[in-house]
């Protein structure tokens, strides 16, 4: 692999690529394209009130889930539980997971994923298949 001449060794939060999704801002601090990284990637999540990113799973990626402020149902495999600052969740490669935030402010979280370069879908919804649809209740 060649390096990336137009690649960033430093991102400032000015420098973030900001992308908007139904589950909340995503500010990408390290990925392939704005860094050099072909095995790390690094989003900071605001999730606002009332929102989630239902059931799905990263065929090709393992991630870790650091929650900064604020605290959110999450969900590893069929567990859940009410993260919070400071707390981690660790989803191996390919195993569903969920984040809802049920509370009443915005949870800030870092998501790293790894690697940051594979082939293949990045990510699978499986929130409408047996049994995530309905195992929230």
């Amino acid at each position: 692999m060649t390096s990336c001449e137009h690649c960033l060794r430093f991102v400032t939060s000015s420098e973030a690529q900001v992308e908007v999704l139904p589950w909340g801002p995503h500010e990408w601090l390290c990925r392939a394209g704005l860094t050099d990284a072909r095995q790390i990637q690094i989003v900071r999540v605001s999730m606002p009130p009332g929102a989630g990113h239902a059931f799905h799973r990263h065929p090709h990626m393992e991630e870790a889930l650091y929650y900064i402020s604020g605290q959110a149902e999450q969900w590893v495999g069929r567990e859940k539980r009410i993260l919070r600052a400071g707390d981690l969740a660790h989803v191996p490669t390919n195993e569903v997971h969920g984040t809802y935030n049920v509370f009443r402010e915005t949870v800030v979280f870092l998501a790293i994923l790894s690697p940051a370069v594979f082939d293949g879908p990045a990510l699978i919804d499986v929130s409408q298949e047996d049994p995530w649809r309905t195992i929230r209740g």
